[in-house]
């Protein structure tokens, strides 16, 4: 019988093949084709070869076929290419410090497939240069900040960079003794899995620079459970045997992740995979992603909903928002209200601070909640009541 090793050396490997142009995909009718030319001039269009021959081009509903080939309504959906305004957290080129113990690089503008309703879309388009390919300031920023001890590298995609660069950058990361974790984002597993399959040299990388007290974490994107091929779960297994932790989070996706069902199936079959759900995030209101979004009060219940299918490994994860003020856990919703918390602050005074909002079925941000009495925080206060009219009590309880 042959055993796993011999399989791996021996299997014929496969390649993904990278398709920019959406007029060269067959499998889409050249009407199609030539009407969703216009999406992509304005938002860029990637995707393998590999991730197409996953979609069911004969479902228009087909929710692979959602998450990335381009939709109509892109162009007509309002908003910001940068809700979070990430400009103010940049503190270099490519580096952001909003929260304390943690600094995010970002090492690329480049994923192996754009999802549609990405949130740094803005990063793929023409004249955006916030990433950083010198990550020395970054780095000397980092060893000059010792309350920081997590580096998340994203872009982009950094697993889309080859592998003597990623091992420059995990290098010079490892020499700071007070950085205890990095995070690598990346949808690579999901999009082009032989990436890891094929690589050994990365691998051993991870391997090297992935310690028992300083580990390396993989933060998978898995949107669906169709995404969970036999390649891909031999891209995350090699990944958990190079000593990384591996952990998923996706956004709520209308369409591609919003069916109770589906969302099970996901949690439960990546925590047969050792790959535990992190966080679920509601859809940032970034331009041209309305048609994706799906509004708080609906997705609180459907994550419920999806949970009672879930063993209690499988349903750890965390429903919230990347809000320009915070990481906000929606962790509530009454007849009335809904009940929100920071789990990650921008301002201290704000941490683990509880928010609770008159309910509003149709809101999908933050921003279009309106506080009650007592729980409005600097954010209310400087933006949200001075913007939309609504009076500041001078006695608005402890949290004013």
């Amino acid at each position: 019988m042959e055993t796993r090793s011999h399989i791996d050396v021996t299997r014929k490997r496969r390649r993904a093949r990278a398709i920019y142009n959406i007029e060269k995909v067959p499998q889409l009718p050249l009407g199609d084709r030539v009407r969703l030319k216009e999406v992509t001039e304005k938002y860029p269009f990637r995707v393998t070869d590999y991730y197409l021959s996953l979609i069911d081009f004969n479902d228009p509903n087909d929710p692979l076929r959602r998450l990335v080939i381009p939709h109509d309504r892109e162009l007509l959906s309002a908003g910001e290419l940068d809700p979070c305004r990430e400009d103010t957290v940049t503190v270099r080129k490519g580096v952001q410090h909003k929260y304390e113990s943690t600094v995010l690089l970002l090492v690329n503008e480049v994923c192996a497939s754009f999802c549609r309703y990405c949130f740094r879309k803005r990063l793929f388009m023409n004249d955006n240069d916030e990433a950083v390919y010198d990550i020395r300031p970054g780095i000397e920023y980092i060893r000059h900040h010792p309350e920081v001890n997590n580096v998340l590298l994203t872009g982009g995609d950094p697993m889309i960079l080859p592998t003597p660069r990623l091992e420059k950058i995990l290098s010079a990361l490892d020499q700071i003794d007070h950085v205890r974790i990095i995070r690598i984002g990346t949808k690579m597993p999901a999009f082009n899995p032989f990436r890891f399959i094929n690589d050994d040299y990365l691998i051993e990388v991870l391997s090297k620079y992935s310690l028992p007290n300083r580990r390396i974490y993989i933060m998978c994107h898995f949107d669906h459970p169709r995404e969970l091929t036999a390649e891909a779960t031999e891209a995350v297994d090699r990944l958990l045997q190079a000593g990384v932790v591996c952990v998923n989070q996706n956004p709520i996706i209308r369409g591609v992740s919003d069916d109770p069902q589906v969302m099970a199936t996901l949690w439960n079959e990546l925590s047969y995979m050792g790959v535990p759900q992190y966080y679920v995030f509601q859809c940032r209101p970034t331009a041209g992603n309305e048609v994706y979004a799906v509004p708080i009060v609906e997705a609180y219940h459907k994550i419920e909903e999806a949970k009672k299918y879930c063993s209690g490994l499988s349903k750890r994860l965390k429903y919230g928002m990347s809000h320009e003020s915070g990481k906000i856990e929606v962790y509530g919703v009454d007849h009335r209200r809904i009940y929100l918390k920071y789990h990650r602050a921008k301002h201290k005074v704000d941490e683990q601070r509880m928010i609770v909002c008159e309910r509003n079925d149709q809101a999908a941000w933050l921003d279009q909640l309106r506080p009650v009495d007592g729980y409005r925080n600097e954010y209310y206060r400087s933006t949200y009541d001075q913007q939309r009219g609504y009076d500041i009590r001078s006695d608005g309880g402890p949290y004013s």
